[in-house]
């Protein structure tokens, strides 16, 4: 039976929960906005496309120091 998947593409929240950062094992946030996954220990987002997160460093974005949280 195939898997549905919603009209914007969405990642399964369940999937979300184990997924980390490549780079370093730190734990993602999802931004549903831009559709990445955002690693703060390592400053750099994961694209997600079609539903699925791109987790190649290659494919990362390099957040802008506005991007950053604070403190």
């Amino acid at each position: 039976m195939k898997q549905r998947q919603n009209e914007e593409g969405a990642v399964d929240p369940k999937l979300l929960e184990f997924l980390v950062c490549p780079v370093s094992g730190a734990t993602l946030s999802h931004d549903a906005e831009r559709q990445e996954l955002v690693s703060r220990a390592t400053g750099l987002a994961f694209p997600i496309r079609g539903g699925i997160p791109i987790m190649l460093a290659s494919e990362a974005r390099k957040l802008e120091p506005d991007e950053l949280p604070q403190g």
